[in-house]
């Protein structure tokens, strides 16, 4: 072969070289693939997310990742979905950033709606799902993945290696256990209303004796020096209890002694009490009465001025006919039981509050001759006709 001939060989094989690169290269970056490309917009993507990155549709691959750039508001991702599958995802299809295993990478899971609306084609933009459930897992993931980073492997793959000899040949003891819980966990279960009542009970105690917690406390320590006080008073408490010890047994003897007497007394005073609990109700209507009288008589007595004292003229007149017996005898003949005349208890008819009634009334003679009576015994009825104005503060004269 000719100079020539070996030159022009060479650059073919060179030529070869090349475009043996360039397919290479080509075919990595997917320029001869036919798939379509759609736009994921998303908050953050994190460091796991990286090209080639897988996408799935309930765990079936639906393509790849194409490209991640980030933005000022998050990141755009270039999703190369298969044409063949494409047709198959709604237009309001939503996307989430998982990961495949606890350590691994992430991947682009594509979540169907509940009412899907058109088809997803070329060019589309898809949005991330902000859904509380979406947003709670990848709050947990967030939270665990501090926690997998701290955990070293080897140790983590020797605690489950022990745990999976321990419970290696022990399912059925295992399977029982669970059984028996269950079993009890029904019986508990109806009493739950009632530990939860118990429990808020126990609660509600707990804040009434932490809110008298401070009193407690104060009255300990008052009850310290109470005891205190005792101790030192206690030879004081022993002569006290000696007297009281004899006084009691005085007590004791007297009582036997005089028990007959204190029978009788008891037996002798029970009319008495009796009669004194059935006009009961008038004592309060007698002391107002005595009340509302002192001021009256005062003022017709001439307290505080220049003239007192009780200035009466009398006239002589003929005496009485002497005293018949069975005429001028005295009756107890009065009915109705106990009675209140002029305030205190049941006004008197016509009477007003602080007045002794109408003139003459039958409450003022009652009232009259129930004053009259512990000095001057029985009086007439006409005595209101001199006591009365005098109650009221008029001078009375006799003729």
């Amino acid at each position: 072969m000719s100079r020539f001939g070996t030159q022009l060989a060479g650059v073919a094989f060179l030529g070869v070289l090349v475009l043996l690169g360039y397919l290479a290269v080509a075919i990595y970056d997917k320029d001869f693939d036919d798939s379509e490309v759609v736009t994921l917009r998303a908050d953050r993507v994190g460091n796991q997310l990286a090209p080639t990155a897988e996408v799935k549709v309930k765990g079936v691959p639906f393509g790849e990742v194409r490209a991640v750039r980030s933005t000022r508001t998050g990141a755009e991702i270039d999703l190369a979905l298969d044409p063949a599958k494409i047709g198959t995802l709604p237009e309001n299809v939503s996307a989430r950033l998982l990961p495949k295993t606890v350590f691994g990478e992430r991947y682009v899971n594509l979540v169907l709606p509940d009412r899907p609306q058109g088809k997803l084609g070329a060019g589309d933009v898809i949005a991330q799902d902000h859904s509380s459930s979406a947003i709670e897992l990848e709050r947990v993931l967030g939270d665990l993945l501090p926690l997998l980073r701290a955990v070293q492997p080897q140790k983590l793959n020797s605690s489950l290696g022990a745990i999976s000899q321990a419970l290696d040949h022990r399912g059925q003891p295992i399977g029982d256990s669970i059984v028996k819980l269950q079993d009890l966990l029904a019986q508990v279960n109806p009493l739950m209303p009632q530990f939860k009542a118990d429990i808020t009970g126990l609660a509600n105690a707990a804040d009434v004796y932490t809110g008298a917690a401070p009193d407690i406390l104060q009255a300990l320590t008052d009850l310290s020096t109470t005891a205190k006080t005792i101790v030192d008073t206690r030879a004081d408490l022993d002569n006290l209890y000696s007297s009281v010890t004899s006084a009691t047994g005085h007590l004791n003897d007297f009582l036997r002694k005089n028990k007959d007497n204190i029978i009788g007394v008891s037996v002798e005073s029970r009319p008495s009490l009796e009669l004194l609990s059935r006009y009961s109700p008038e004592f309060p209507c007698l002391f107002d009465a005595v009340n509302r009288l002192k001021p009256l008589m005062e003022k017709a007595l001439g307290k505080g001025t220049n003239e007192p004292g009780l200035h009466v003229t009398l006239t002589v007149q003929d005496p009485r006919e002497k005293y018949v017996p069975g005429r001028d005898t005295p009756r107890f003949d009065a009915t109705g039981g106990p009675k209140c005349y002029g305030g205190g208890g049941a006004a008197a008819s016509g009477a007003t509050d602080g007045d002794l009634g109408p003139a003459n009334s039958p409450g003022e003679r009652q009232l009259v001759a129930e004053i009259l009576r512990p000095t001057l015994g029985d009086v007439p009825d006409w005595s209101s006709v001199l006591i009365g104005p005098a109650l009221r503060g008029t001078e009375v004269t006799v003729r």
